[in-house]
């Protein structure tokens, strides 16, 4: 068949391996952390305490409210926030941020974090719509030559037959629906939706007796069953959308805010004004049951690079009515505030820190150290033996989780290159040696200190 060949049993597809794509979520039985489920190891406490929060959320308990995750490098804090996010489910959003990009966006800082704090702020909206639906059991489209080109026909309307399971009826379409139907490449055996008041056109895949009666072994179009009902019903639509996405469309004059789906460029500066319709519109849609709030989770890495004016205008921001929940993340200790000459824990305006839920991360056990090698070897398909991964948990307890992890992918193309199967305690000693951790790294520098430049 033409366009279709063999693949080689060897090729995979391609995928990448990030850094937490190990996280399915917080690992909890209850508001119980096991000490090893769903990707996480150790941190109890912490996943315990994040747990109580994401129960929180989810009973809209937790609005307004902030989260302080502190605790050393490496220690699972990011970790962490992922895990939250994975728990609050697919439709609640999660805007994950570092400090530095408040700094290098081309917009006023105000308006980035304002932006920020709007689009993790969900709204499920739920929409009744008249729609005709069923399988295409004729198709016919009236052509006529161009005006401008005789030799060339173009669609100016037709004729289409739609059919349920209960009953069936014929429709005359104009010549924009002609059109929706061509692009959409609408046969009959289709099974399709059009909007009777958008005129929006779906194709919803190939109806089961359409397909079996082609018998193709291989299709791009998705075998679905034939509607029941009437051909004309009305039918709720959900849409997922954000407080940023209204404030969008809002700005838009004269666009749906259901375009938003369809595509289209963002403006980046939105007026106070435009906010305040779209709050008030928002208001009415959840007093009249059409829509319910979702509040999400912005998660800021690095805060202690914010300085005192973010810190201000975040404190005020979450006492907002509609605002989200927001998680800081910091390594630092007692440091100075950006913006000012004082210091205070974590690099952060106390006033700000007596308002936070402080949840403590610790450094790694050794043995919980080997359990998160384990994963992270399995995450990223790479053989290894016993002997190699202890190992591999002797240098993470003396240099860092982080620099172990690290030499997971290095050791395993140097097994591969060897044609080794598995990645050995003699593959791990020769990568380390090659890439050194902090520690060494430092005595390197002091070694050579009069040669480097100053």
């Amino acid at each position: 068949m033409e366009g279709i060949r063999e693949v080689p049993a060897g090729l995979r597809e391609w995928e990448r391996i990030a850094a937490h794509s190990h996280i399915l979520g917080l690992g909890l039985e209850g508001l119980k952390a096991k000490p090893v489920a769903g990707g996480m190891v150790g941190q109890v406490e912490a996943r315990e305490a994040a747990g109580i929060v994401v129960q929180m959320i989810r009973k809209g308990k937790f609005a307004g409210r902030a989260i302080l995750l502190a605790g050393p490098p490496g220690t699972g804090k990011t970790a962490i926030a992922v895990a939250i996010a994975k728990e609050l489910g697919r439709d609640v959003p999660f805007v994950p941020i570092t400090a530095s990009e408040i700094y290098s966006a081309e917009i006023k800082k105000t308006e980035f974090l304002t932006q920020t704090l709007r689009k993790a702020i969900g709204l499920r909206v739920h929409e009744m719509r008249r729609i005709y639906e069923g399988e295409v059991k004729e198709l016919r489209i009236d052509q006529q030559p161009h005006p401008y080109n005789p030799y060339m026909k173009i669609p100016v309307g037709g004729v289409i037959k739609l059919a349920t399971k209960d009953s069936s009826q014929t429709l005359k379409m104009d010549q924009g629906f002609a059109i929706s139907l061509l692009r959409q490449g609408v046969e009959t055996g289709d099974v399709i939706q059009i909007d009777a008041d958008s005129g929006r056109v779906a194709r919803l895949g190939r109806s089961r007796e359409a397909a079996e009666r082609e018998k193709a072994d291989l299709a791009s179009v998705p075998v679905v069953e034939v509607p029941e009902g009437p051909v004309l019903k009305n039918k709720e639509f959900v849409y997922p959308l954000t407080l940023h996405d209204l404030d969008v469309a809002q700005s838009r004059a004269g666009v749906s805010v259901f375009s938003l789906f369809f595509g289209g460029e963002e403006r980046k500066e939105i007026s106070g004004e435009t906010r305040a319709e779209v709050d008030e519109m928002v208001k009415g849609w959840v007093e009249g049951g059409r829509a319910e709030i979702l509040p999400g989770v912005v998660f800021i890495d690095e805060c202690s690079m914010l300085d005192v004016e973010t810190f201000s205008f975040l404190g005020r921001g979450m006492e907002q009515e509609l605002s989200p929940i927001v998680i800081f993340a910091t390594n630092r200790g007692i440091t100075t505030v950006r913006g000012t000459d004082f210091s205070a824990p974590h690099g952060m305006p106390l006033d700000l820190l007596d308002r936070l839920l402080i949840i403590p991360t610790r450094p790694y056990t050794r043995e919980e150290i080997l359990e998160i090698l384990k994963i992270r070897a399995r995450a990223e398909k790479i053989a290894i033996e016993e002997e190699a991964i202890e190992f591999l948990a002797d240098v993470g307890a003396q240099s860092s989780l982080r620099y172990a992890v690290q030499l997971l992918a290095p050791a395993a193309e140097v097994a591969a290159a060897e044609k080794s199967k598995k990645v050995t305690k003699e593959h791990i000693q020769r990568v380390s040696n090659l890439f050194v951790d902090v520690k060494r790294s430092v005595g390197y520098l002091r070694e050579f200190e009069e040669k480097m430049l100053k």
